[in-house]
């Protein structure tokens, strides 16, 4: 891997300076350059690294000059076709034993010199790849939607060399320096490679071989534990749009964007019969993650919360909410081929590991981020369909009309529900097993609603009178009942978090200590702080990665349940007596399900 250290390059002279002083300034230091040996040969180590069609895009006149009056933070400039190189990098060349060198400074040598290369080519007539379109998408430069130019830049994490952001002029003198003389670069930044190769063909350079799998985090486990996703694409039969319905929280109340990978079972040739993998499937879900106890509606919509790109399992997405918030899922397969599904699943990789954007309930939220992740993966989404609006119905209305998408299958709900394109809230479901329970008996309650709002102990002798089938009917509501209660106390918890008092600090604490490591899944490259490597993680920091993820799932499986015991015994003494009451229904309904199932 290449030393990236370069100092950003000094601003230009002010122009009318530079026009007044330009024929003293080369008179003067005419005597400072000169055109060594070493100098040349270390041009001719350069070119023989270069693409066939960058090394033949050079001048025929490009010189290579040792200089003793660079600025100290600079190693290189370049003027016209005179390249101009720091006297010490070149000796630091032409002291070197072999080449390639193992001498640090000689390494920086070829790097600086075929970084200056890299803006000969840009800057000369078969050049302006920096202004190409595609390659600031790839760079992550995103489109405004609603202004004209390009937006910061969002993809900061896992950077070879923060110089690289300074430009897109610098971005691809970077990245051309990686793509020639890092054997992995082609595995760690696999878009850009593709891209370059392309354009320009391949370096001689010989490659590492790149894993086929594709290095993911996801979350798992009820405490907030990390696990390692090895995603093969071929085991991807599908990619579909994963729309949550709103409800009637003012954050909620558009819906949720997110994308569904349909991943086939270990052993399933890749077909339809694949969408009835729910355990193997992902969700990728653009989320702001809240890195504090209190939630604030200003910052969600002023840009105050990362935005970042959550892996995580279907089934805890469909039980979220379905089960939590009584919210239905729309699953609407996107008409992509398999070089489509390929491009989304790489560039999310790339997302996974390096974006660091910022949350904007109305400017960057979870629909925008998804239609730039769709649109940049692969430029034919961007052709076809044109959006710029902010809903999650909107994006799914322009993907429709583009022919990207297609809810056909959604006008048979019944049929929709069993074939796995929709997953109802479960506040139906309840209904209908409350009229369950309430054939047999007569509840003292007309609806699933008022069933839940009675006091646990209220509902506690009508389960000693339950059948079989109303008792299994009485365990489903009564979970329910457990989920609200939990709900509740979360959100009274959030408010005496919020207190002043010095409980209320160091439980604040606590909360803060495992939401930093929760965090990681939001920001997988924050566990790879101070490991060397760049883009996608390669084998050695892949071993790094896994004994910090089991250092803080280890933190994080002990301090939640002690936290969520200590968070119970804080409650007002009728929510915690209730809470324990809905405990012991439960392990009455389920012992006397046991009982009933054997008679």
């Amino acid at each position: 891997m290449i030393s990236a250290g370069r100092a950003p390059r000094a601003r230009p002279w002010h122009l009318g300076l530079a026009l007044a002083g330009l024929c003293l300034a080369l008179s003067a230091r005419a005597a400072e350059s000169t055109e060594s040996p070493a100098a040349a040969q270390l041009l001719e180590a350069a070119r023989v690294r270069l693409p066939v069609a960058w090394a033949n895009a050079l001048p025929a006149d490009l010189t290579v000059e040792a200089r003793d009056d660079l600025p100290a933070h600079v190693g290189g400039r370049t003027w016209g076709t005179r390249v101009r190189l720091d006297r010490t990098l070149v000796d630091a060349w032409a002291d070197a034993p072999a080449d390639p060198p193992h001498d640090a400074r000689a390494r920086l040598a070829l790097a600086t010199l075929i970084h200056e290369l890299a803006h000969v080519l840009d800057r000369g007539p078969r050049g302006g790849l920096s202004r190409d379109a595609r390659l600031r998408d790839l760079a992550g430069w995103p489109r405004r939607r609603l202004l004209p130019g390009r937006g910061p830049n969002d993809l900061r994490d896992r950077s070879p060399d923060a110089y690289e952001y300074t430009s897109a002029r610098e971005f691809l003198a970077v990245n051309l320096e990686h793509y020639v003389l890092d054997p992995e670069y082609a595995c760690r930044r696999p878009q850009l490679a593709a891209w370059f190769q392309a354009r320009l063909g391949p370096a001689p350079l010989p490659r590492a071989p790149c894993a086929q799998a594709l290095p993911l985090l996801q979350g798992q486990g009820t405490d907030g534990e990390l696990g390692w996703l090895a995603l093969d694409p071929a085991r991807v039969y599908a990619i579909d749009y994963l729309h949550a319905e709103g409800n009637d929280a003012p954050m909620s109340r558009w819906g949720h964007t997110m994308l569904r990978l349909v991943i086939c079972a270990p052993g399933r040739a890749p077909g339809p019969q694949c969408r009835l993998d729910l355990a193997w499937h992902r969700v990728l879900s653009f989320r702001a993650f809240v890195d504090d106890v209190q939630i604030s509606s200003w910052r969600g919509l002023t840009g105050g919360y990362p935005s970042r790109l959550f892996v995580l399992p279907l089934e805890q997405v469909i039980d979220d909410y379905t089960q939590v918030e009584l919210r239905g899922l729309a699953s609407i397969p996107l008409a992509l081929d398999r070089a489509g599904i390929d491009a989304v699943l790489a560039r999310a990789a790339q997302l996974h590991w390096s974006h660091d954007g910022r949350y904007a309930f109305l400017g960057n939220n979870c629909a925008v981020e998804t239609w730039k992740l769709l649109r940049d993966a692969d430029p034919r989404i961007g052709a076809q369909a044109h959006w710029r609006g902010i809903t999650p119905q909107g994006l799914l209305a322009a993907l429709t009309r583009a022919g990207l998408a297609d809810g056909a299958m959604l006008a048979d709900r019944t049929a929709a529900e069993r074939q796995g394109y929709y997953f109802a809230s479960a506040q139906a479901r309840y209904e209908a097993m409350f009229q369950v329970a309430r054939a047999g008996m007569a509840l003292p309650a007309h609806s699933a609603r008022e069933w839940l709002d009675l006091p646990p102990t209220v509902r506690t002798p009508w389960i000693a009178r339950a059948d079989l089938r109303a008792t299994a009917a009485l365990l489903l509501l009564e979970q329910a009942a457990q989920r609200r209660q939990e709900l509740w106390a979360r959100d009274w918890l959030k408010r005496r978090l919020g207190q002043r008092d010095g409980e209320a600090t160091h439980a604040r604490e606590q909360v803060r200590q495992l939401l930093a490591d929760a965090g990681v899944l939001a920001q997988p490259a924050a566990l790879l702080a101070g490991v060397p490597g760049y883009g996608l993680p390669q084998a050695a920091e892949r071993e790094a990665l896994m004994q910090r993820l089991a250092e803080r799932n280890a933190r994080l499986k002990a301090g939640w349940p002690a936290l969520r015991l200590q968070a119970r015994q804080a409650l007002p003494a009728r929510q915690r007596e209730d809470g324990q009451v809905i405990d012991q229904n439960l392990a009455r309904i389920q012992a006397q399900l046991r009982r009933l199932a054997g008679e």
